[in-house]
């Protein structure tokens, strides 16, 4: 059975820093690409960022470029997301998601994801 379990959320002031933890289990880690998608109440699901299988490529949103750092420990099953700089447009859902790769490429379009963790809370308010 496979999941993905997100962590780190939670209230943060407007300028401070999170990080996201998103352990995955039941899966061959290195063969997935991973990414971070969130979505606000009452907006679609966002993309914020992807990672490839082996680390070698990333991808940001234009929204978070400079603030936010993917990576990833493929011994740990285990991708992260480092937020700096957070802004209450910031605030959201974020979610874990896999998706199976056979080449080192990453994606940005949620349909090309396997599996979704359960969502971890951010809110970012003085």
């Amino acid at each position: 059975q496979v999941q993905l379990l997100e962590s780190g959320g939670g209230l943060v002031q407007p300028g401070g820093s999170l990080r996201l933890s998103c352990a995955a289990s039941g899966l061959p880690f290195s063969r997935y690409y991973m990414g971070w998608f969130r979505q606000a109440p009452g907006k679609e699901r966002q993309f914020v960022v992807a990672i490839s299988r082996s680390g070698d490529i990333t991808y940001y949103a234009d929204s978070v470029k400079g603030r936010f750092t993917i990576s990833r420990d493929n011994a740990k099953n285990t991708v992260y997301l480092h937020m700096n700089s957070l802004k209450p447009e910031d605030t959201a859902v974020y979610y874990c998601a896999a998706g199976y790769s056979g080449l080192s490429y990453i994606r940005t379009n949620y349909q090309e994801y396997d599996y979704w963790g359960q969502g971890t809370q951010v809110t970012v308010s003085s």
